[in-house]
């Protein structure tokens, strides 16, 4: 299903470059085109400081319609005020007006430092020309969205005769809405806005809001779903497979590329009295720091398994039921440690990924999260992040 390398999906193409906000000239400015309008869908953050660009995206997502979205990084234009809403209004203005489009078709995002005013008189001059670079490799437009990633982000598949294509960044600041993530999907399947809607909330309920690096709510948080029908029409239950399964795939990668993060952490909940509960669990076991370290320094601490299970006091519990393991390697049954090769299950906790599957013996509802290990780099990505 997944191809071997990303592609933009007919009529979608993008661009980036550095236009002044990173030094270096590392690309801090991308723009995504479709050549037609498109259906389209969006979910934001629910940080109560959302970023300008998220306010003016609630408006112009009310129509369903885009045909462009315009992307920096290094500055967010979050806790900016007025100032910062004209300047998102501003930065939309200008990418339409060089593509020729209305600017209730332009989505405009911006990534990276809070409370620093987004300089758009570069923003402006650097869109200027965009459209004479518009090319057909989404992993070029990943780069211009990139904070602190270690790597562009982008990957395709085939829906029928369709493709859907997403283009994502996020490494911190991620659970438990979305994240500090840009995530942006392209299809020309023909889809209508409303269904696209509910197709991409129920997608990234299982993915994107399933994802935490740090524990943080991050205030620019889009996620954005176009279509613009030039492949025709697909079954919706086949695009929505592909859709859940693309967006699983693209939270593995951010999880993985998480700030300082050397491999995935990945909570498998099944025997959950319900759905709630399940989520409940996962979210403990995966936002906990000491099952993070755990990963991360290669530690089969039975413990602090023990420890984010039963602090979800309102659940049902019972330690009696309880089962659980790491990497496939049965590690706790009937209220007690199993026998296990400790060398060889260090190894394996020591490699990518480390899967916690918890059988909690209590009903039939499951539930899977994503996370990263928190090493060293963390911390260091941190603690000078304003200033870097």
């Amino acid at each position: 299903m997944f191809h071997d390398k990303p592609i933009m999906p007919q009529g979608f193409s993008c661009m980036a470059k550095n236009c002044g906000i990173k030094e270096g000239g590392k690309e801090d400015l991308s723009l995504f085109y479709s050549d037609t309008k498109c259906n389209a869908a969006a979910v934001f953050t629910r940080n109560q400081v959302p970023g300008a660009p998220v306010i003016v995206g609630r408006e112009i997502m009310q129509k369903g319609k885009l045909q462009a979205v315009v992307v920096n990084s290094k500055v967010s234009n979050v806790g900016t005020g007025q100032q910062g809403v004209d300047n998102a209004k501003r930065m939309g203005v200008a990418a339409a007006n060089e593509l020729g489009l209305d600017a209730s078709e332009v989505l405009m995002s911006s990534t990276g430092v809070i409370a620093v005013q987004l300089p758009i008189e570069k923003v402006e001059k650097g869109i200027t020309n965009c459209k004479n670079e518009l090319q057909s490799d989404p992993m070029v437009g990943a780069k211009g969205i990139m904070t602190t990633d270690t790597y562009p982000k982008a990957i395709s598949c085939s829906v029928g005769d369709a493709t859907l294509t997403i283009v994502g960044k996020g490494s911190g600041m991620i659970e438990p809405n979305m994240a500090t993530m840009l995530v942006y999907i392209f299809t020309d399947a023909e889809i209508e806005s409303s269904s696209l809607d509910s197709q991409l909330r129920k997608a990234v309920n299982k993915s994107f809001n399933m994802l935490s690096v740090d524990t943080d709510t991050s205030t620019s948080d889009t996620c954005v779903l176009m279509a613009n029908g030039k492949a025709g029409a697909v079954e919706e239950s086949q695009f929505y497979e592909a859709l859940e399964s693309s967006c699983i795939k693209m939270t593995e990668m951010l999880a993985r590329d998480g700030e300082g993060a050397t491999k995935l952490v990945k909570v498998n909940i099944s025997g959950a009295v319900d759905n709630k509960e399940a989520i409940s669990y996962a979210k403990s076991m995966v936002n906990s720091p000491l099952i993070k370290t755990m990963a991360f320094g290669a530690d089969p601490n039975i413990g602090r398994i023990l420890m984010a299970l039963g602090k979800c006091f309102d659940n049902s519990f019972s330690l009696d039921k309880l089962k659980f393991g790491i990497n496939g390697t049965d590690i706790y049954a009937n209220a007690n440690k199993l026998d296990v090769d400790e060398d060889a299950l260090r190894k394996s906790i020591g490699g990518d990924p480390v899967v916690f599957d918890i059988d909690l013996g209590l009903g039939l509802s499951s539930a899977t999260a994503y996370g990263c290990d928190l090493t060293h780099g963390y911390i260091d990505e941190n603690a000078a992040y304003y200033s870097s």
